[in-house]
């Protein structure tokens, strides 16, 4: 099973993201856009674990204790850079709650043997990635600049910073992710709340 652990976005925020993508989505029609269904804040990718682990982890994060706490999603931008640009993300802004818990996180399964996070948490929402290449947001070798966010880019520039709403994060989820060729279908296995 290929996990991972996220926030799920309100209904209204991914509205207004399903516009923006419709706005925006043929200034990189080579890109592979994320559905609006499908589209949530990573806190920690678990990756391929057996079946038989799922009951632990799911253990392990219903330990983890945090409260509630807003969430903006505003601006945009590119990684691993401008430059060389392989995912399109939008920015999310929040207090310390949100990366103390990403932490919690990822100390908490660390101790069921699934290796730590090598760089530092980045919260941000991924709308899109460059064909042909990988959805890491890290640097790769191999990665140089490309022109499949060019005109994106440009677009971007000439408008003003978007913004998207505010949520409450009230809960969190452990997710399955099901590869398949109309893109990556994801399930909620279950959720923890965040009181």
């Amino acid at each position: 099973m290929r996990l991972f652990v996220a926030l799920d976005i309100d209904d209204s925020i991914r509205a207004r993201l399903s516009r923006f993508v419709e706005g925006v989505g043929d200034f990189a029609p080579d890109a592979r856009w994320v559905r609006p269904e499908s589209l949530h804040i990573t806190l920690k990718f678990i990756g391929e674990k057996p079946e038989a682990t799922l009951a632990d982890i799911t253990t392990t994060l219903e330990q983890i204790r945090s409260s509630a706490f807003d969430i903006q999603l505003r601006g945009f931008g590119f990684f691993p850079r401008a430059k060389v640009p392989r995912v399109f993300w939008i920015g999310v802004a929040a207090g310390e709650q949100l990366p103390s818990l990403a932490a919690s996180v990822d100390r908490q399964l660390e101790e069921l043997g699934i290796p730590r996070e090598a760089h530092a948490f980045s919260p941000h929402l991924t709308l899109a990635r460059a064909k042909g290449g990988s959805g890491s947001p890290g640097w790769r070798k191999g990665d140089r600049a490309n022109t499949g966010f060019q005109r994106l880019q440009k677009r971007l520039a000439a408008m003003p910073e978007p913004e998207f709403g505010a949520m409450t994060a009230r809960e969190y989820f452990l997710y399955q992710s099901r590869l398949s060729p109309k893109g990556s279908q994801y399930t909620k296995l279950a959720g923890f709340a965040l009181p």
